[in-house]
């Protein structure tokens, strides 16, 4: 095999590029760049360790040794939190709003993405652009608008008040995902659909949904742990209405628990731990799917 390789090539074994670059000296670009990588890691996932970790210690252990170990291990503060009724009326909330928002984002973008993606009208691009531009525009700058049309419509301090803006402002991301998708879809499957019989609807239901089902998981992903996350809005829409504090939203209920018991430091540690635990399982389970729906979203 060697003597035929260097015939074919010319040059012998040594010579190739492929044993060039296996013999060059240490590329030193790679480990500063997993040193980086490593150090952004550590940054991101360090407080949400500690956080973990400080839920199985006590408190009067917290205290004297803020950064160190459990020692020793405790389950109390965990079963205080999970047996707490308000914990649980925070999650029901928490889910309602989370599923919800997630549900909205999801049948209204794949719509909306569909109308700009496969039709051609007067605006198209203008729309899109319009989409675009929701990136820039915060909540923050919407609060004291928002809180007044709410109050208007009647929705001040309840769940739908807080999923219908929830879904607006996610608009903008799904749209930018999803219309690259649906673009990229060819127009042969649509003619083909045509001809044997099936309308611009068939083909959205039975083609182009089961194609775009990637971006829709990305989207959806993305929209449910915003949801679960998200404390502002919460904040100016329920905390200020007539709901009982057992049916706020996690994000709500972190603060409270954490007013309520601000002496008992890990208590509080354990409650955010088990707030989070249910956005970070999702994300997970759902990592490789998002990272393949922006791939496909940029390839479009």
């Amino acid at each position: 095999m060697s003597a035929t390789t260097s015939i074919t090539t010319g040059r012998p074994m040594d010579d190739l590029p492929e044993r060039r670059s296996a013999g060059r000296g240490f590329d030193w670009g790679q480990p500063f760049v997993y040193l980086v990588a490593l150090v952004v890691a550590a940054v991101a996932i360090g407080p949400v360790l500690y956080v973990f970790l400080g839920g199985f210690r006590t408190t009067a252990d917290l205290n004297a040794d803020p950064a160190g170990l459990p020692d020793p291990w405790t389950l109390q503060n965990w079963a205080t939190v999970l047996g707490s009724q308000r914990f649980w009326g925070n999650v029901l909330a928490s889910v309602i709003l989370a599923v919800g928002t997630t549900a909205g984002v999801v049948v209204v973008g794949i719509m909306a993405a569909f109308v700009i993606a496969r039709y051609d009208f007067r605006g198209r691009q203008g729309l899109y652009t319009l989409f675009t531009a929701g990136l820039m525009f915060p909540l923050t700058v919407a609060a004291l608008p928002l809180t007044l049309l709410l109050r208007t419509l009647g929705l001040h301090g309840s769940y739908l008040g807080v999923i219908i803006p929830s879904i607006a402002f996610a608009l903008p991301t799904t749209i930018i995902i999803l219309v690259p998708f649906l673009r990229a879809i060819p127009d042969e499957l649509e003619e083909a659909a045509s001809i044997d019989g099936t309308s611009r609807i068939g083909f959205f239901w039975r083609i182009l949904l089961p194609l775009s089902m990637p971006g829709l998981v990305t989207v959806g992903v993305l929209a449910f742990v915003a949801s679960w996350n998200g404390y502002l809005l919460p904040l100016l829409v329920i905390s200020t209405g007539t709901l009982p504090q057992d049916l706020w939203p996690l994000p709500l209920g972190v603060t409270q628990f954490s007013t309520q018991y601000s002496q008992d430091t890990a208590a509080v540690l354990a409650y955010t731990s088990l707030a989070m635990i249910p956005a970070l399982a999702f994300f997970l389970v759902a990592e490789r799917r998002i990272v393949g729906g922006l791939q496909g979203a940029v390839k479009g």
